[in-house]
């Protein structure tokens, strides 16, 4: 019982990898597009995003200033979730919706990306990001489900947003780090020239 449960877990990943790969393709290399104008042209890119989304801020900015998959220059790109101090001044002293939004506003500056990240697309925090981003005159790529709710009402026509045609958050996270996979891998190519993927 518990390992067909478990057989299902990977049956539904797969298949709304699958069935995604189509629909996201065409943001996601809008998004390589997007981060690579700006850290070619000495930009960088803030990413943000709460519990699970948080963790992959933190993934693609350790793989945008380490490496991906082939050595490269180093690219610019701060996780507005790492700073304890920070992140709980911010909420002490004003509030938790506004703890990147007083980052972004620090920190960023006209032709970065914001990385925004929210499984429902309704995190207040995020949309408060990017608000920020928008009054910076950044750009902003967005990853969301669920229909991308407030976050896919307020995003411009210069923005990108990448969101994940389902309802349930693992499934969504899921794929949120496959296309941070694949921006990452994009960037690469673009930089470097195409090459096989390494098994």
């Amino acid at each position: 019982m518990l390992e067909q449960r478990i057989q299902q877990h990977f049956i539904d990943s797969a298949d709304l990898k699958y069935q995604a790969s189509q629909a996201l393709s065409k943001p996601i290399a809008a998004a390589v597009q997007a981060v690579l104008a700006c850290v070619t042209s000495g930009g960088k890119v803030l990413a943000c995003g709460n519990g699970g989304s948080a963790a992959d801020a933190q993934h693609f900015s350790a793989e945008f200033v380490g490496r991906f998959e082939r050595e490269r220059p180093e690219l610019a790109a701060i996780a507005l979730t790492t700073d304890s101090s920070i992140l709980s001044a911010i909420a002490n002293d004003y509030d938790f919706n506004r703890v990147f939004a007083k980052q972004v506003r620090a920190l960023g500056q006209a032709g970065d990306v914001l990385l925004a990240l929210s499984t429902s697309g309704n995190s207040a925090n995020v949309i408060a990001a990017i608000e920020a981003a928008h009054e910076r005159e950044m750009s902003v790529v967005a990853l969301t489900g669920r229909g991308g709710g407030k976050i896919g009402a307020m995003l411009r026509e210069t923005d990108v947003h990448i969101c994940v045609p389902h309802e349930r958050t693992a499934r969504i996270q899921e794929v949120h780090i496959l296309a941070i996979h694949c921006l990452c891998d994009g960037v690469d190519a673009q930089l470097l020239g195409e090459q096989e993927p390494s098994a």
